[in-house]
């Protein structure tokens, strides 16, 4: 089957002058602190390439393994890989106040998202799915406006309402407007991967966002471990090349490195702004399901992908 993925702001604290013979500490910094808007739109821009490869490669995942052992699996790998690199590293275990936002990341972009997606890949087609992706970062932008307060200028709504628009109405067009059974799915882990996203954005200002992603993986392992042994004991894995380079994108790929450029990203620009640049991720993905899955684009597709691009500029450009 084949489917498509799918700023900080420097506080001063007054404080009194210690004596002279106290050693005074290093002034807390923040991870993204070092960050240029320029360096962040980059590093948010590489997440979006890396996410608009999950669809094709879960496609390719879904020729050897099962939809649940799929999920089960991706989650375990890319738990090993980031866990390994905390302590490496010795990274401290993060605060507890931290707890609950990293649940809300592991709920939404480690569990919820590509559980969901997975199952709806297995009936929705490619122009189903972009629907979902193309109206991600209107809601992610309203995620964070409600969790954070964010008030985006009326120019950047304007914009980013565009942007989904062309996006929706471009990929409705492609399936004829019709809906699908999964739709469902695709809706719900619209949601959840939201607010994954958000809650990510806003760790990422307190924390390295390898990090924020890192331990949210690292705490599912006792979810994703048992239900890796039950799911491939009841979905046995058929060995194929596609079916393993699949998992291993998803795994490495989207699961962890892009999420660690993503949320870095936003981290430095911004999660409205940074969440705009995934109106070009149904498009990308498109090019990915020719090259990858051997799909057939239409004519309407530059055209769609030139109104995208003059969105994003001017999100980009629109003052939070």
């Amino acid at each position: 089957m084949r489917a498509q993925s799918s700023a900080t702001s420097s506080t001063s604290i007054a404080v009194s002058t210690p004596p002279a013979d106290a050693a005074a500490p290093a002034p807390a910094r923040s991870p993204a602190a070092g960050s240029s808007p320029r360096s962040g739109t980059l590093q948010a821009a590489l997440g979006v390439v890396a996410f608009s490869l999950t669809f094709p490669a879960t496609a390719w995942g879904l020729e050897g393994f099962g939809p649940w052992a799929l999920v089960a699996v991706r989650s375990v790998l890319a738990a090993v890989l980031a866990g390994g690199c905390l302590l490496f590293l010795r990274v401290r275990l993060p605060e507890r106040r931290h707890w609950a936002g990293l649940a809300v990341v592991a709920a939404g972009v480690v569990l919820g998202f590509p559980m969901l997606t997975t199952l709806a890949l297995e009936t929705s087609t490619t122009s189903h799915a972009a629907v979902v992706v193309g109206l991600l970062p209107l809601t992610t932008a309203l995620f964070s406006a409600l969790r954070m307060g964010i008030r985006p200028s009326r120019t950047f709504w304007a914009a980013a309402l565009a942007g989904a628009a062309a996006v929706l109405a471009f990929t409705v067009a492609q399936s004829g407007g019709a809906l699908t059974a999964a739709d469902g799915y695709l809706f719900a882990a619209l949601v959840v991967c939201a607010a994954g996203y958000t809650e990510g954005g806003r760790l990422a200002r307190i924390m390295p966002g390898w990090q924020v992603i890192g331990w949210a993986l690292v705490g599912c392992l006792p979810l994703t471990v048992p239900a890796a042994v039950v799911a491939l004991s009841y979905q046995p894995v058929v060995w194929n090349a596609h079916g393993v380079a699949g998992v291993l994108w998803v795994a490495v790929g989207s699961q962890f490195l892009g999420l660690v450029v993503w949320y870095r990203g936003m981290a430095a620009v911004g999660i409205p702004k940074a969440s705009q640049l995934q109106l070009a991720q149904p498009l990308l993905t498109l090019v990915w399901s020719v090259l990858l899955l051997g799909e057939h684009l239409t004519a309407a597709a530059p055209l769609t992908a030139a109104a995208v691009l003059v969105c994003i500029a001017v999100t980009q450009r629109s003052r939070s």
